[in-house]
């Protein structure tokens, strides 16, 4: 619940996530996608672009106001991925953009399943800078809680974990990754730094060091430029929902 105390500069900076690893994630033909833990609403909005029908649901009230007032046409509902305000079999995709972590999968998952059709779609995407590239890699360090590069790399392939509990609920499970680059300005860009609950619940004093830091670095790399391009990647999951048994 921390995201909501800076719910304005989360939405402005923030990545949204390209419109080729929103295709892959939805199902053929689909009328009806629940964003969870939606935010305010940056996969929501990609999503409204080509579903006839979008529900978000988000627990954060402050979340949910940016979220309500920038994304016209979409319901908006208080939830969370543990409990969904929605019908049984009512969604053919439910997906979770960066928040899987988050939830407690061993009650997200069948609740997600209640929701979802049979043969309807389950995806995660995680948008964020592509640590790959060399810069990137050394600014995340002012935004990271561990001083351990290698402990930040296994907490973000934590993160991005998806265990489904057992019981064959779903099928089909499939990974794959999406590179873009952004333009940004580079104050945008320590902004940005700024959104991660690391910086977010850090001490003040620690929080501006950080981020000045950051800048520092930034402005060392790219000397005299406003705005640069930096490299982006989503990373993607999906399943498919099991037919139900059939009882006779």
């Amino acid at each position: 619940m921390s995201f909501g105390a800076i719910a304005e500069d989360y939405d402005r900076v923030r990545p949204s996530p390209p419109a080729d690893a929103v295709e892959w994630l939805l199902p053929g033909g689909c009328e009806v996608a629940v964003d969870v833990a939606a935010g305010t609403g940056l996969l929501t909005r990609a999503l409204a672009r080509r579903v006839p029908q979008v529900v978000a649901v988000e627990p954060d009230p402050r979340m949910r106001a940016v979220l309500s007032a920038r994304s016209p046409g979409v319901r908006v509902v208080e939830g969370r991925g543990e409990a969904i305000p929605l019908p049984d079999a009512s969604a053919d995709a439910v997906l979770i953009s960066s928040a899987w972590h988050w939830m407690d999968p061993d009650r997200a998952v069948p609740e997600i399943g209640r929701v979802l059709r049979d043969g309807g779609r389950f995806g995660v995407i995680w948008t964020s800078r592509d640590r790959e590239v060399d810069w990137v890699r050394a600014i995340d360090r002012f935004h990271s809680s561990s001083a351990d590069p290698s402990e930040a790399r296994a907490r973000r392939r934590r993160h991005r974990d998806v265990t489904l509990p057992a019981g064959g609920l779903f099928a089909n499970v499939e990974r794959t990754t999406f590179a873009f680059t952004r333009p940004m300005r580079i104050d945008d860009v320590v902004v940005m730094l700024g959104t991660y609950s690391g910086l977010i619940t850090a001490d003040p004093r620690e929080r501006s060091a950080g981020l000045a830091g950051a800048r520092a670095a930034l402005e060392q790399r790219f000397p005299g430029l406003d705005e640069i391009e930096v490299p982006m990647r989503s990373w993607c999951w999906r399943a498919d929902r099991a037919a139900a048994p059939r009882v006779g």
